[in-house]
Order: C-alpha cells, then sequence, then structure tokens
C-alpha cells in the first residue's frame, strides 16, 4: 500500500514502470462550483499518483462571495494570491486571537494544520493558489459543525435558546464551500449527508427539554 502523508517519498517511483504520469489539466478536477466565477480545482494524488506529500487547489472568488470558515486535520495551507486582493482571515488558538491579514499578488499567508480560517474578496475578482503537505488533506467546513450540532448543545453550552437557534441555523442544508449558499443549496432535498433535524435528543437543561421546554 502506498504511503501518504506529510513527508514527500518516491516509494511509488520505480525504475522498470516508467516515467509515471506528470501532467494533469486542474480545470478537469472540480472541488467545488457555485458558478463560474466561484469555483474551487482540486489536484491531489488522486489525479496524480506520483505526487505525494503535496496537495493544490485554484481557487477563483468574487466580491460578495466568501470561502467559509473551515479547517485542515491533517495538513499545513499555504495561500499564494495571483490576481486581486484578499483578506486571509485565521484564529489562532493558542493566543485566542483574529488576525486579518490583506494579501496582495504574489504575497502569502501561511495556515497552520488545523487553524480555523476563512478567505474575503476584497476585490471584484480574485485568483488564488492554495498548497497543501498532505496528497489527501482533509477538510472540515464551519457549515458542516453547524448543522450537525444538536441546537440543545447550543443551549446547554452557550445559553442560546434551542429553538432560536435552530430556525437560525434551518437555512443550511449542507455544505456550503463558497458562501453565502444558493437557493439549491438551500433546499433540503439535496442533502446528501443525515440531518439531525429529525433525530431524537436526548439532552436535557435543568430537568428539561429546552426545545420544547417538558419535563
Amino acid at each position: 500500500m502506498r504511503t501518504t502523508g506529510f513527508v514527500t517519498d518516491n516509494k511509488n517511483l520505480k525504475k522498470t514502470s516508467g516515467t509515471p504520469n506528470l501532467f494533469f489539466d486542474s480545470k478537469k478536477s472540480v472541488d467545488f462550483e457555485k458558478n463560474a466565477d466561484n469555483v474551487i480545482y482540486k489536484v491531489t494524488s488522486t489525479q496524480l499518483p506520483a505526487m505525494i506529500g503535496g496537495a493544490f487547489a485554484d481557487v477563483y472568488l468574487t466580491k460578495g462571495n466568501i470561502r467559509e470558515p473551515h479547517w485542515h486535520p491533517n495538513a499545513w495551507e499555504l495561500d499564494v494570491v495571483v490576481s486581486g486582493k484578499a483578506q486571509i482571515s485565521i484564529i489562532d488558538p493558542d493566543t485566542n486571537k483574529l488576525h486579518n491579514y490583506t494579501a496582495n499578488p504574489g504575497q502569502v499567508v501561511f495556515i497552520p494544520m488545523g487553524w480555523w480560517h476563512w478567505i474575503t474578496p476584497l476585490s471584484e475578482k480574485l485568483h488564488l493558489h492554495l498548497f497543501f503537505n498532505n496528497d489527501q488533506f482533509e477538510t472540515a467546513l464551519g457549515s458542516t459543525t453547524l448543522r450537525l450540532t444538536p441546537p440543545e448543545v447550543y443551549e446547554l453550552s452557550y445559553g442560546i435558546n434551542a429553538k432560536k437557534m435552530a430556525d437560525t441555523l434551518s437555512p443550511i442544508k449542507g455544505p456550503v464551500e463558497i458562501g453565502p449558499p444558493l437557493p439549491e443549496q438551500r433546499n433540503e432535498s439535496n442533502c446528501t449527508e443525515p440531518s439531525v433535524r429529525n433525530e431524537e435528543i436526548s439532552i436535557r437543561v435543568n430537568g428539561k427539554d429546552p426545545l420544547f421546554n417538558r419535563q
């Protein structure tokens, strides 16, 4: 089995196998497409098996859209602005501070592994190259975390009214990726992941069901 991860190796390149595939058109690997101007292309070892230890994303955004808050549990990220102007926001879990970096073409922003971050265009159009140190990097989206956390947990944790929280989060029916979500993304019938809204929640606050105020 081929190994993947942080350290680049060439264990899958053998003299007898000849030169591996070293070329790929990133436009043939769409990771997410909101529309023609807001799209993410991704190249990993799935597309280039010889590319061990690294991956690439080609990101296009327009003003009024946002690469939603997310984090990568198994890779750091290096963002390079190709054209346009970006604000790249990162929360430092060590100092509990929010950092907003304004980046122009040729400037880079580094995001350590596991750090919460998002990207906002400051120009009409924005183009970025993103590099990761894992050829099969994972992404945990804020939209997924928000909608799959039972509303009762928010009330128990933060004192937020569970019913109001459920109503507030109800438009989020699936992964957003590039926000705000399109109308079809708000359609529950298009959601491929299980919803927690129809599940029975057993969490109780002070002996009561916080959503329905039952004893």
